[in-house]
């Protein structure tokens, strides 16, 4: 299995019996690359740790914006030699598939394509406020009354959100928000609520309840599609490699450059 998002890469072989569902028991080698975009340096570490049955074995990290189109076929090629070197090889892939970046989803899901279209392998399209959601439902022990509202900051005071339970079940389809000083207000009346991802900032100057509670540096990783991933292998919830399109929620709007060329 490949997976994808728009900051970063993560691939994992499993051993599946015969009906194609992953063996619990199985133990074979992956790799992970993943970029996490904030500062301007980059390192690479090679580390191994044993997760839910699969030995990670490789990790890289590019803490450099705006580079995803320069790395990640980079990245792809480097990982899959690994594979080979390991005599393994993805039996999927899954993308992230937004709400987002137009551009990173762009990215994502067009080498997402390539790499199924080129190796008959199945497509698995992720919701990408959900991944963000499996990040940040390891960092709390609350109550199962409380909810996860992941946000992806979109221009403005506007973001991305949208709600689940404890379980990852969604409350509140997806949806780009105007936050204000009411927003969110009927839910937080009778239930704790954690914000996160890069939109929440905009909420901590704003939302002053207390039940609102804010979860810093969750981004959608790639590690965190790990068991999304194999649930909907296992359900064969694959997506049309030929017609799938990201999820942007919005359509695109072209900018002008504050320095133009005369």
């Amino acid at each position: 299995m490949l997976n994808i998002v728009p900051d970063g890469l993560f691939i994992f072989a499993m051993s599946s019996n015969e009906q194609g569902h992953f063996r619990k028991d199985s133990a074979e080698c992956f790799t992970v690359i993943h970029q996490h975009i904030s500062g301007g340096r980059s390192h690479k570490n090679l580390y191994t740790t044993y997760i839910a049955g699969i030995n990670f074995f490789y990790l890289v990290q590019i803490f450099v914006r705006c580079t995803h189109a320069a790395l990640l076929s980079l990245f792809v090629e480097e990982a899959l030699d690994f594979l080979r070197s390991n005599d393994s090889k993805p039996e999927g892939v899954a993308v992230s598939g937004g709400p987002g970046s137009y551009t990173g989803l762009r990215i994502g899901v067009s080498t997402a394509k390539g790499l199924c279209y080129g190796s008959d392998i199945p497509l698995i399209a992720l919701d990408t406020l959900k991944i963000m959601f499996a990040a940040a439902v390891k960092q709390t022990d609350d109550s199962d009354n409380s909810l996860f509202c992941p946000m992806i900051d979109a221009r403005r005071m506007e973001v991305y959100c949208e709600i689940f339970d404890h379980k990852g079940n969604t409350v509140r389809e997806v949806s780009a928000e105007i936050i204000n000083e009411a927003s969110f207000r009927d839910i937080l009346q009778d239930r704790v609520v954690y914000f996160f991802g890069n939109g929440s900032d905009k909420c901590r100057e704003i939302i002053h309840h207390p039940n609102a509670r804010l979860i810093d540096d969750i981004t959608p990783l790639a590690e965190n599609m790990i068991s999304l991933a194999k649930e909907a292998f296992n359900k064969k919830e694959f997506s049309d490699v030929a017609y799938y399109e990201p999820f942007y929620l919005k359509e695109f709007q072209a900018t002008t450059p504050k320095n133009s060329l005369k």
